[in-house]
C-alpha cells in the first residue's frame, strides 16, 4: 500500500512534534533518551524511530545492535502517516543499508528541517556502526540536510582532511562539506585544545562562531545528541538558523553547568536536561 505523508497545518501555538531517527542508550545520557528529553525540556513533543540498540553504561559501550532497514523503514512511515513532524534530527545509523533506507523515507514523505548528527563511535572510542558509513551519508543525507553537526573528527572523516586544530582549519573543513553537498555545517570544536567551546557555522555564504566557556564536569555524556537536538527543537518553533543554534548553546551550556546534581554511573555522566524544571522544585 502507498505510504501517504499527513499535511496538517500548524498553529504558532501549538507544541511541534520533532522526531529522532537514532540509537537507544540504556544509561539515558546519549542517543534518543537524550533526544526526547531535550525536546520535552524545550518545549517540543519528541516521536523516535530506532535504528540500533546498544547495551551501555556511563564506561562505555558494550554491544551495538543495529536494527533491520525493514524495520526502521516501517517506523519511519508509521510516524509520518500519522503526525505532522515540523522537524528531524538523525543521530547513530548502525549500517550502510539504515543510513539508504532513511534517506529514502525522508525523501518520500518529503521530509523538512533535517538535523544529521553524524555519529561514528562514542566519545569512549567505541564503533557504533558496523561498517564504514561515511560516504554514505554524503551520498544519501547531505542533499537532505538542514544542518549537519560533526565534531571535529567525524567533519575531517566526512571532508576527507585531517583532523583540525586551529578555526582557520575548522573553516577548511566546513567549506569542504559545503562543496561535498550540505548546506549548512556546523563543526563542533569541543575536543580542541583551547579555553573555550568554539563552533563553526558556515552557510554557504559566511561563517558564524558561537563560543562557550568550558565547563568543569564529568558529566558530558550525550553532548553531541543533546546540541543537535536541541537546535532541531529550535527550528521546529520557527527561529533561523543563527538564531536555533545561539538558543540551543545556551540550553546546552546551563546542561552541563547543573550536571553534578546528578549522580549517574562511576564514568562520564549524563547532562542535566531538566535543569529548568527540577530548579524550580528546591
Amino acid at each position: 500500500m502507498a505510504c501517504e505523508t499527513i499535511e496538517l497545518a500548524i498553529s504558532p501555538a501549538t507544541i511541534p512534534n520533532v522526531l529522532s531517527i537514532a540509537g537507544s542508550d540504556p544509561s539515558g545520557g546519549a542517543g534518543i533518551q537524550a533526544d526526547l528529553k531535550t525536546f520535552a525540556a524545550l518545549r517540543c513533543h519528541g516521536l523516535s524511530a530506532l535504528t540500533a540498540l546498544t547495551a551501555q553504561n556511563t564506561q562505555g559501550v558494550k554491544e551495538v545492535f543495529a536494527l533491520p532497514p525493514e524495520f526502521v523503514a516501517a517506523e519511519i512511515d508509521a510516524l509520518f502517516e500519522d503526525s505532522a513532524i515540523a522537524a528531524v534530527k538523525i543521530g547513530i545509523l548502525g549500517s550502510r543499508q539504515n543510513v539508504e533506507i532513511v534517506a529514502e523515507r525522508l525523501a518520500r514523505h518529503r521530509a523538512r528541517t533535517i538535523v544529521l548528527d553524524p555519529v561514528f563511535a562514542a566519545s569512549s572510542g567505541q564503533a557504533l556502526a558496523r561498517e564504514d558509513i561515511a560516504e554514505s551519508l554524503v551520498t544519501h543525507l547531505a542533499p537532505l540536510a538542514t544542518l549537519i553537526t560533526p565534531n571535529l573528527m567525524e567533519a575531517a572523516t566526512l571532508a576527507q582532511m585531517r583532523v583540525p586544530t586551529s578555526l582557520a582549519e575548522m573553516q577548511a573543513v566546513a567549506k569542504r562539506l559545503h562543496a561535498r553537498g550540505f548546506a549548512a555545517v556546523l563543526v563542533k570544536g569541543g575536543h580542541r585544545e583551547a579555553e573555550s567551546c568554539d563552533d563553526l557555522l558556515f552557510d554557504g555564504r559566511e561563517f558564524h562562531t558561537f563560543s562557550a566557556p568550558r565547563v568543569a564536569t564529568r558529566n558530558t555524556h550525550g553532548t553531541g545528541c543533546t546540541l543537535s537536538s536541541a537546535i532541531a527543537a529550535h527550528l521546529a518553533h520557527g527561529l533561523d538558523l543563527v538564531a536555533a543554534i545561539e538558543a540551543a548553546k545556551a540550553y546546552l551550556q546551563r546542561t552541563l553547568e547543573t550536571a553534578d546534581e546528578l549522580s549517574v554511573g562511576k564514568g562520564a555522566g549524563p547532562l542535566n536536561h531538566f535543569h529548568a524544571f527540577w530548579d524550580k522544585g528546591k
